[in-house]
C-alpha cells in the first residue's frame, strides 16, 4: 500500500522512460486500479524506438514499423501526452509542456504538477559549428532518419545510372559517414552491403564505383568492443574497399563538398553525422543539479543527488558500483537503461510505500555490431567474435532485448522470410513529400526536391 496519493511524471519515452512505466505499471497494479496512483508519460513521439534496429532498418532487413514500440499499447495503465517539456520547476513539482494542439489552442504551454519525477529525455546529436554541415547532412537517430537515408542511398545510384555528367556520378556515388562508433560503423556496414547488393541491379553502376569513406577523430572506432575487435573492424571494412580515415575530421561540407582535416576533398551529395550526442535541452531547463557535462547527477539508487522525489537514468551520471576507480558512471547505452529502468520503478514503488531503495549495480558484458548481412565483432564476456559468429549473436541478443513478444515475433518472422527471398530495393523517397504530386496537379508549386532526395 502507498502512504498518500502519487502522481507520477515520467518526461521522455525512451529506453527508460517507457521501461520505468512498464515496471510501475507491475509493481503498482492494485494502486493503479485503486486510483491511488496515476503515471504520466510525455514523450514527442507516441512510440519508443528500438534504436539498435535503425541499421538494419536503413538495410530493409526490419520494416521500419517493427523498429518502434506503440507506447499506449504497452502502456494501457498510463496516461499518454504526445508533446514536450519546455521547463521544469522541482521545487514547485510542476512541468511545462507543449503538445500538438498546442499552437492551435492558442493558449500558450500549460503546466502539469507532479509529485515524483522521472527525467528520461535521452539525448540528441552533438554537432559542430561546419559549414555546410546543418544543410546538407543527415543523422543516424531516429528511425525516419534510418529510412530516409535507405531511400537518399539508392536514388543517388538512380542519378548515377542517369546521368551524362561524370561529375554528378562522382558526387551521388560518394557516402562519407562522420564517426566512427556503433551508429556510423553499423550504419555504414549495412548500407554499404546493402548497396552492393542493389547494384547488381543496374546496368551502369558496379560496387567498386561507389566511395564509401569513413572518418574518425580518434585513433580507434568501436571502442566498446576492444581494441583488437577494432583493429580487425577496420581491417575488415578496408577489405571491403572501405576508405577508413583515422585521427581526421570533417572541416567543412559547403557546397556538397567534403573538407577533410588531412587535405581529401570529396565531392558528395550524401554526408551522414553520427559523431556523438549530447544532453537533451532540457536539463538546463530545470532546478536539477548537473555536472560539469550537463548531465543529471545521480546516486546509485538512480535518484537525482540532492533532489527529493526526482528520479534519472539513461543518459543520466549514474555511479558504477562494479568498479574500484571513484567517479566512474555507468556508460550511456542500451545495456544500462534497461536495467537501471527495472530498478527505477523498483525504487519508486519502494519509496511510495516506505521501504529501502536497491542499489543498481550490473557488470558490463560487452558488446555486438553488425557490420553487413553475415557479418559483424562482439567482445562478450571476455571472448571476442568475428565474422558469422558474431553477426548470429548481434541478432539473437537483440531480439531477447527487443520489447514486447509482439514485437519478437515480427522481427523474427521478417529476418526468417529475408533468408527465403531476394532484397527489396525499392527506393519510397516521395514518402517524404506525400502531397508534392497532388500539389502538382492543383497547380501548385513542387517542392524543391519532390522524391525527397537531398
Amino acid at each position: 500500500m502507498v502512504k498518500e496519493r502519487a502522481r507520477i511524471l515520467i518526461v521522455g519515452g525512451g529506453y527508460v522512460g517507457m521501461y520505468t512505466a512498464l515496471r510501475l505499471q507491475q509493481k503498482l497494479k492494485a494502486e493503479l486500479k485503486r486510483g491511488d496512483v496515476e503515471i504520466t508519460v510525455v514523450s514527442p513521439d507516441p512510440y519508443m524506438t528500438y534504436q539498435p534496429f535503425l541499421p538494419e532498418a536503413a538495410a530493409g532487413s526490419i520494416s521500419p514499423r517493427h523498429v518502434v514500440v506503440p507506447l499506449r499499447r504497452v502502456l494501457g495503465q498510463c496516461r499518454i501526452v504526445i508533446g514536450e517539456a519546455q521547463s521544469i520547476d522541482h521545487a514547485k513539482r510542476t512541468a511545462t509542456l507543449t503538445t500538438l494542439a498546442t499552437e492551435e489552442e492558442g493558449a500558450g504551454a500549460e503546466q502539469i504538477e507532479y509529485d515524483e519525477l522521472v527525467l528520461a529525455p535521452g539525448s540528441v546529436s552533438r554537432t559542430l559549428p561546419i559549414p555546410g554541415l546543418a544543410d546538407y547532412a543527415i543523422g543516424f537517430k531516429t528511425v525516419e532518419e534510418a529510412i530516409g537515408l535507405r531511400n537518399h542511398v539508392i536514388e543517388q545510384m538512380d542519378i548515377a545510372s542517369s546521368t551524362r555528367d561524370p561529375a554528378i556520378r562522382d558526387a551521388a556515388l560518394t557516402f562519407v559517414f562522420v564517426g566512427g562508433g556503433y551508429a556510423g560503423v553499423e550504419a555504414l556496414g549495412e548500407l554499404e552491403d546493402m548497396a552492393r547488393y542493389t547494384a547488381r541491379y543496374y546496368h551502369n553502376v558496379r560496387p567498386e564505383d561507389m566511395k564509401w569513406i569513413l572518418v574518425e577523430a580518434s585513433d580507434r572506432i568501436l571502442p566498446e568492443v576492444g581494441e583488437a575487435m577494432g583493429k580487425y573492424t577496420v581491417t575488415e571494412l578496408r577489405r571491403r574497399n572501405i576508405d577508413v580515415r583515422l585521427e581526421t575530421r570533417l572541416e567543412s561540407c559547403a557546397d556538397r563538398v567534403a573538407v577533410l582535416s588531412d587535405g581529401a576533398r570529396f565531392p558528395t551529395r550524401t554526408v551522414v553525422w553520427t559523431a556523438g550526442v549530447k544532453p537533451h535541452p532540457i536539463l538546463a531547463a530545470t532546478d536539477l543539479p548537473l555536472n560539469e557535462r550537463g548531465r543529471l547527477r545521480c546516486t546509485p539508487q538512480l535518484t537525482v543527488d540532492g533532489a527529493p522525489h526526482a528520479w534519472a537514468a539513461g543518459d543520466a551520471a549514474v555511479p558504477d558500483v562494479t568498479v574500484d576507480k571513484p567517479g566512474t558512471d555507468t556508460a550511456p547505452n542500451a545495456q544500462h537503461a534497461v536495467r537501471q529502468a527495472r530498478t527505477l520503478g523498483d525504487n519508486i514503488a519502494h519509496s511510495l510505500r516506505g521501504e529501502p531503495l536497491e542499489t543498481y549495480s550490473h557488470t558490463y558484458v560487452g558488446s555486438v555490431a553488425s557490420l553487413g548481412l553475415h557479418k559483424g565483432v562482439a567482445h562478450v564476456y571476455g571472448r571476442k567474435l568475428k565474422g558469422y559468429p558474431a553477426w548470429f549473436m548481434h541478432r539473437v541478443y537483440h531480439l531477447s532485448r527487443v520489447p514486447t513478444f509482439n514485437r519478437k515475433a515480427r522481427v523474427l518472422a521478417e529476418w526468417t522470410l529475408a533468408g527465403l527471398f531476394k532484397r527489396e530495393i525499392v527506393s519510397l523517397g516521395s514518402l517524404e513529400h506525400p502531397r508534392a504530386e497532388f500539389e502538382l496537379a492543383a497547380g501548385g508549386k513542387p517542392p524543391h526536391d519532390p522524391k525527397g532526395s537531398s
